[in-house]
């Protein structure tokens, strides 16, 4: 599986204690034909977790991620560890830089990604 994806549609999301990136590939008709889920969930105990899904396949945990780079409409996630979900450590991707798309993005990437989100520009 190849480590760079382009994604058509970014939505960001809150439900009760956990905060949401979305990035999807949409076919013809708009139906999901891949997609990216970033997901950060926050315990009882206050303790942030990132969960990563990329079409119905799951990893994630505290430490998971080491940082993320936004430069432009491109977001580079880098993983502690090796992950055969990524393909090794990275995992690059784009989306089209449409109105709505950059809102998302921008109301979302601080708050899903927090303190891993290092460098670039946003």
């Amino acid at each position: 599986m190849s480590n760079n994806h382009h994604y058509d549609t970014v939505a960001f999301d809150v439900r009760d204690s956990a905060t949401m990136l979305f990035f999807a590939q949409t076919g013809e008709h708009g139906d999901i034909d891949r997609y990216l889920l970033i997901v950060r969930t926050i315990e009882d105990d206050f303790d942030e977790t990132l969960h990563i899904e990329i079409d119905d396949r799951q990893v994630g945990g505290k430490e998971f991620l080491s940082q993320a780079r936004l430069v432009g409409n491109t977001l580079t996630l880098l993983a502690r560890e090796p992950t055969e979900l990524f393909g090794g450590h990275e995992f690059v991707l784009s989306f089209e830089e449409t109105p709505e798309n950059l809102a998302s993005l921008e109301a979302g990437a601080f708050r899903v990604l927090g303190d891993v989100l290092v460098g670039g520009t946003a």
